[in-house]
Parts: C-alpha cells; sequence; structure tokens
C-alpha cells in the first residue's frame, strides 16, 4: 500500500481514541452546563455527562471535580499528543527556572501499524524476518497471558502487550479471531531497543459490583464507605470527681445506719441485718427485717426515715425484686458526676453483641447499665423540665454513634421545639433517613411530621412484602439471608438497616395534630418491630392526655426522669418513685423491671465535636431514602404539565407498554433495575404514569395495572404531553 502512497488506517488505535474523547467530553461539558441542569435543553454532556458530574460533586465537590477534569484533559494531552509532554516540561521550566528532563520510563517506544516506530527520535530497524503462528485459546484470558513471557504490560495508547527477553527482543502482533489469538512473532537482532513487547488483548474484564461480588462472597454493606472510622475516644470529656476520703465515707454510711434502725426501733421495727451499697448519686441500703414485720409498715415510714437522715427524699423498695430484702436509697452528701467516656470504653459496651446496644450509665452498684434497643423495642422516656431528658436522648444517640456503621443504622429525628435535634444535622449523609421531597433532615414542622410518619408506614408495609417473599419472619433472618446472597436483588429484595425514630417533644405534636399523629406510631409501634424500625418518644408532659392507653400499650420500655407530682410516675412506669428521685440524670428505667440508674452526661460540645468527626468524612450522596407519599392533591388523571414530565417519562413509559407481563402489571422495581434508578425517582415516574392515565393507581404492595397496552396509543397520549 506504501508503494502507491495509500495510508494504513489504525481503526483500533481510532476507536480507542474516540472512546476516550467522547467519556471525558461528555462529562467536561456536563460540569460546565451542571448549573443549568434543570433545563433538559442545557444538558450539553448529554445524560452521560450529567449523572456522572453529579456523582463527583456529591463525593469530591465542585472544585475536586474541577481539579480531576484538568488533571485527566492535561494527562491525555500529554499521553498521546505529539511533542506535548516537552512543551509542558519547557513550560515548567521557565517557571521555576529549572531545567526538567523527561523520565525514561516515558520514553517508551510504542509501534503503531506494526512496521514504523511512533517515536521519529528513534532510527527505523531493517525489517526482521517474519514467522507466523497461530494459538487458540479455549480455555480463560489467564491462560492467553501464559503463552507468553510474564514480564508483561498494558499499554492502552496502541492497545497492546509488550514483554522482553534477556537474550533477544521479539515484537508480536495480535488480532483477535473466532477462536482466540493469531499473533505474528518477529525476531530482531542481538541488541534491540529496551523497550517491551506489545500484544493486543482481544478478552474484555469485567467488573463484578464489589457489593455482592460473587455468588459465594457475602454481601457486605459497609463497602461504600469502606473508609468510615466510629468517633475516638478523645472527642468526650473525662469528668473529674472529687472523691470523699475513704475514711469519712465509711463514717457516714455507719452514721446513716445507725439513723435508720433507730428510726426503726422507734416504730417496733426490729432490724436482723443491714448492708450499704454505694452509687454514684445514691446509697442503697438493704435490710432484713425480723420475722413478723409487715412490708407495709416500713413503706408507710418513708417520710420518718428521710427526716432522721435530713434527705431531700428517699425511695423505699418493698421489696427488692428476687432480693428477699427492703431496700431504701438515701442520696449521698457528694454526688459523683458519671461520663459517657467511661461507658463507651467500658467491656461491656465494647463486647457487646447486641443489635443496637445503648450504654445509659451507672447503676447503684456501679454497673455498666446497657440494653439492645431491638429487644425493647420501642421507648418512652418522659420527665419534668431541666431533669435530664435531652441528656438521656444525647446519651442514646451517642452510643449509636460509636457502636454501629451508617450503614447499619438510620435515624429520623424529630424536633418540634427545632433546637434539641439541630447539632445533628451534619450527620445527614452518613446516618440520616428522610424523605426526598423534604429539604430539612431535622423534621420540625408539623405537616412534615404526619408525612414523614405516613412515610415511614408504607416503609414497613414494603419491609414485610419484602419479608414475605424471602419467607422470613424478622430482619435478622431477612439480613442473614441478604449478606449469604440468598435473595435476589432483581427480584425487588435489598439490604434494609436499622431506622431508629427518635421525637423530642411528643406532647406538642399530640396537642397540635391529636389523632393524625397518634394513629401512624400506633401502628408502627404495633408492628415494625420485626421489621427493623423502633420508636423513642419524648415528652416533658406525662400526663394522661399525651401517653394514652394505645401508646403505653405499645410501649413497654420506659425511661422516667424526674416528675413533679405521682400521678405522673404512675402514668410513665404504672409505679411510683419517678417522684422522689434527685434530678440532673438520676432516672428509673422499667424493662420488665425498675432499675436506678445515673444517666451519663454527654455535653452539647461533646455532641458537635462527634457529628463534626462523622460529618467531615466520605458520606452518601444524600441522606437513606423515605418512601414518597400522595399529599392529596386530587390530581386528576391527564392533569400533569409537560414541564413536570421527568426526562425519562417518554422512555418509562414506552418500556412499559412494551414489556408489561401477561397479568398486564408492571412494578416501581421493574423501572429501578432497567434505567438503574433510585426508589425515590422511580417512584415519581410511576405517579406521573399514573396522572398521564398509562397505569392505575396503587393497590397495596401489588404491580401497577398497565391501562395502555397498544404503541401507537400511548404516542398519541405522549405527543398531547408533547413528548
Amino acid at each position: 500500500l506504501k508503494t502507491i502512497g495509500v495510508k494504513r488506517i489504525n481503526t483500533k488505535k481510532i476507536l480507542f481514541h474516540s472512546i476516550l474523547i467522547s467519556i471525558i467530553g461528555s462529562v467536561t461539558l456536563g460540569f460546565i452546563f451542571f448549573r443549568f441542569s434543570d433545563s433538559t435543553y442545557l444538558l450539553a454532556g448529554g445524560m452521560h455527562g450529567y449523572f456522572v458530574t453529579k456523582w463527583l460533586i456529591a463525593y469530591i465537590g465542585s472544585i475536586g471535580t474541577f481539579l480531576l477534569l484538568s488533571f485527566t484533559i492535561l494527562l491525555y494531552v500529554c499521553a498521546f499528543v505529539d511533542g506535548a509532554l516537552e512543551k509542558v516540561v519547557t513550560f515548567i521550566s521557565r517557571i521555576f527556572n529549572k531545567e526538567f528532563k523527561i523520565p525514561e520510563a516515558f520514553k517508551t517506544v510504542s509501534l503503531t501499524d506494526g512496521d514504523e516506530y511512533e517515536n521519529n527520535r528513534y532510527e527505523q530497524k531493517p525489517e526482521p524476518s517474519v514467522a507466523t503462528s497461530n494459538i487458540r485459546n479455549e480455555n480463560s484470558t489467564e491462560q492467553q497471558q501464559h503463552n507468553f513471557s510474564p514480564s508483561t504490560s498494558y499499554n492502552s495508547n496502541d492497545n497492546k502487550e509488550t514483554f522482553s527477553s534477556p537474550e533477544k527482543t521479539r515484537t508480536a502482533q495480535a488480532s483477535s479471531s473466532d477462536n482466540g489469538f493469531t499473533v505474528t512473532v518477529a525476531e530482531g537482532d542481538d541488541d534491540p531497543i529496551e523497550s517491551p513487547m506489545v500484544i493486543s488483548k482481544g478478552a474484555e474484564i469485567q467488573q463484578t459490583d464489589s457489593h455482592r461480588g460473587s455468588i459465594d462472597t457475602p454481601y457486605d454493606p459497609t463497602l461504600d464507605l469502606s473508609n468510615y472510622q466510629m468517633p475516638p475516644f478523645d472527642l468526650l470529656i473525662d469528668y473529674k470527681n472529687n472523691n470523699n476520703n475513704e475514711e469519712e465515707e465509711r463514717q457516714e454510711l455507719n452514721e446513716k445506719k445507725d439513723k435508720i434502725i433507730e428510726t426503726l426501733n422507734n416504730f417496733n421495727i426490729k432490724v436482723q441485718s443491714i448492708k450499704a451499697t454505694i452509687g454514684p448519686t445514691v446509697t442503697l441500703y438493704e435490710l432484713v427485717p425480723a420475722p413478723g414485720v409487715k412490708i407495709s409498715k416500713i413503706q408507710g415510714l418513708q417520710e420518718d426515715i428521710a427526716m432522721a437522715l435530713a434527705a431531700l427524699s428517699i425511695r423505699v423498695i418493698a421489696p427488692m425484686p428476687g432480693r428477699g430484702t427492703v431496700g431504701i436509697e438515701v442520696p449521698n452528701s457528694n454526688p459523683q458526676i458519671v461520663s459517657m467516656l467511661s461507658m463507651v470504653k467500658s467491656k461491656k459496651f465494647q463486647e457487646s453483641t447486641y443489635e443496637i446496644p445503648i450504654v445509659m450509665g451507672k447503676t447503684i452498684s456501679n454497673e455498666v447499665f446497657i440494653f439492645d434497643l431491638t429487644k425493647t423495642p420501642h421507648l418512652l422516656v418522659a420527665g419534668a423540665t431541666g431533669m435530664g431528658k435531652s441528656v438521656g436522648l444525647n446519651a442514646i444517640i451517642t452510643s449509636i454513634l460509636y457502636k454501629k456503621h451508617p450503614s447499619q443504622v438510620k435515624l429520623v429525628m424529630i424536633d418540634p421545639k427545632q433546637v434539641e435535634f439541630s447539632i445533628y444535622r451534619r450527620l445527614e449523609k452518613h446516618f440520616m433517613a428522610k424523605m426526598e421531597s423534604t429539604d430539612n433532615v431535622i423534621i420540625t414542622e408539623t405537616e412534615k411530621v404526619k408525612d414523614t410518619l405516613t412515610s415511614l408506614t408504607q416503609e414497613m408495609e414494603d419491609r414485610y412484602t419484602l419479608l414475605t417473599k424471602a419467607n422470613c419472619r424478622e430482619i435478622k433472618e431477612y439480613t442473614k439471608k441478604f449478606i449469604a446472597q440468598q435473595l435476589n436483588p432483581q427480584e425487588g429484595h435489598r439490604f434494609m438497616p436499622y431506622i431508629v425514630v427518635i421525637i423530642d417533644e411528643f406532647a406538642d405534636l399530640i396537642m397540635t395534630a391529636g389523632k393524625e399523629i397518634e394513629t401512624p406510631i400506633a401502628r408502627i409501634a404495633q408492628k415494625a418491630r420485626a421489621v427493623g424500625i423502633h420508636l423513642i418518644i419524648a415528652t416533658q408532659r406525662p400526663s394522661t392526655n399525651i401517653i394514652t392507653g394505645i401508646i403505653k400499650a405499645n410501649f413497654p420500655a420506659r425511661i422516667a426522669f424526674k416528675v413533679t407530682q405521682r400521678i405522673d410516675s404512675m402514668t410513665i412506669l404504672d409505679a411510683t418513685g419517678a417522684d422522689k428521685l434527685m434530678g440532673k440524670g438520676d432516672m428509673l428505667i422499667s424493662l420488665g423491671n425498675t432499675t436506678r440508674v445515673q444517666c451519663a452526661l454527654v455535653d452539647t460540645e461533646e455532641v458537635v465535636k462527634i457529628t463534626e468527626f462523622i460529618g467531615n468524612q466520605q458520606g452518601y450522596a444524600c441522606a437513606y431514602p423515605l418512601p414518597e407519599i400522595n399529599t392529596g392533591d386530587g390530581e386528576e388523571i391527564g392533569h400533569i404539565e409537560s414541564g413536570e414530565l421527568d426526562s425519562l417519562f417518554a422512555d418509562v413509559a414506552r418500556m412499559v407498554v412494551e414489556t408489561q407481563t401477561d397479568q398486564n402489571t408492571f412494578s416501581t422495581s421493574n423501572i429501578q433495575r432497567r434505567f438503574s434508578l433510585g426508589y425515590n425517582r422511580a417512584g415519581k415516574l410511576m405517579d406521573q404514569l399514573e396522572r398521564a392515565g398509562i397505569v392505575a393507581p396503587q393497590n397495596g404492595s401489588k404491580p401497577r395495572q398497565v391501562l395502555v397496552h397498544d404503541i401507537d396509543e400511548l404516542e398519541r397520549i405522549l405527543r398531547g404531553f408533547g413528548v
């Protein structure tokens, strides 16, 4: 061909550069016009450029995306444009007033068309004799590589691979055939150019999903944030306590013992033995009364004992559950502070195997109190203003942040007071869950609260549908199957994290919305335990019109901080005692048995440090999406503006009509799978199809009925919307 002046064209090289330029150009244009992405006419980089740009900005920011694209373009120009690298090095040398040389590693000689060198600085060698052999590859790509020298490297510029031999260098040009490779081998002279030999690769490398891996590889939900680090202990404050002298403490204990015995003797109540257990804020005196003494007589002397000890209040437990003694809890003259640092560092918490371990503080016997929220399964927290209720909620949230990965637990925070949970906003892309239509990750408006609770109800129903399909009774069993690759995501199965819903001021919601709030909460509390949704509601008004019988029946676990009235203690715990607490985190926890615990102190400063540490790490693109709900606007079929339509509306509509099942049904998960969309966007597309009259309204968790069966009829509908 050279003799008649026709130049051979390397189609593989042209195709390679075309694809590379298309990808880089698409993302670059997508980044330039990203701010105008709301208009489909300004998607200069196409949908590929738009979505890749959106993903990059979410993970590395606008500045990081700009620098990455600039570096990629510069790298491409230097690698493939003749003389560009030399010009860049010369430019840098002028800036720094110093001569820079191109490393020898970048002067690799490559073959272009098989008979001439691309780098003109080297002299062309005489054309060697050529011997051709055919190599058939009938096994795998790995076996293809074993046919050549192990010292190989891949050159993406010419789509070839190189290797060298210590005795002589051979050059080979490979082309794919139906059954393997046809390789042409040419022997060079004894003094070859020190550059590796090149072999083109015809096999395509397939990348599997790093989450699922092979069928034998367990699914790992933490891979999205594989570099996530748990908050370190030094973010928490180690509160120093002023310890009393041991001799003084022993003397004080003996004095109080004597006063208790003396007071009881004054009322003809004999005591066989008495012992004391010193806790952080109170000391428990356990006494064994003499035979024939009525327990009720000791209970009736509660105020007399408090007066004798000069205590603000005492609490008599008669009898102690499972102990055969009578307990008298007396406040310490020098109460101790229980730090959250000592709780999360404790061996009991660190080695806990609970699904969602919650560490609250120390008991009277100075033991770390920890429980599993999934076994609770819902928690009611109540107490008067300023008695430590907010600190208790912070302790619960801190326990989760110090123990669980963001992929395992999601938080929904509802704060009508708008100030208690505002410091947790930075956790949005790590631990938070919300509807996509909700702007604020901390729900504060009553209407948004109703929508969020309704969305959680829908999430609960969706999860039950998946459990039914998987033949599982609870989320733990479902998760075990999903991790073991026994459930197929193409059938709608997905990894489901635990969802913890925390409502700070429940009384305010009941006063403003009433049954609209109470009904979904009651439904979730009754059913959601099995699917991993747990409620924690807190209120400073523990009255019967706020904590109704429906709420109490579905919240068996209760935490009571100090209350002002005895009736409030009865409302929370169905027992007295909360009115006798000391305040400042002193609380009673009822998990079957009632336990007195001094709550661990978590200051606002500590919470801010924890949220900053987590928020500064790489997070997800957005908060965990909850299902969007129909807001009840009552839009009729066909009442939809063309400007409101999703850019994929027409493509999805055609796919729905063309691929509907024999039962003329279609589901949102099909849209997710076919177009690689998230649940929220797929749900919006399905709603638009419903409003356009293409699919029927939703019927529970069943697939939608397809109302349009002819593609020509569909096209007429689409033309009516201008698409």
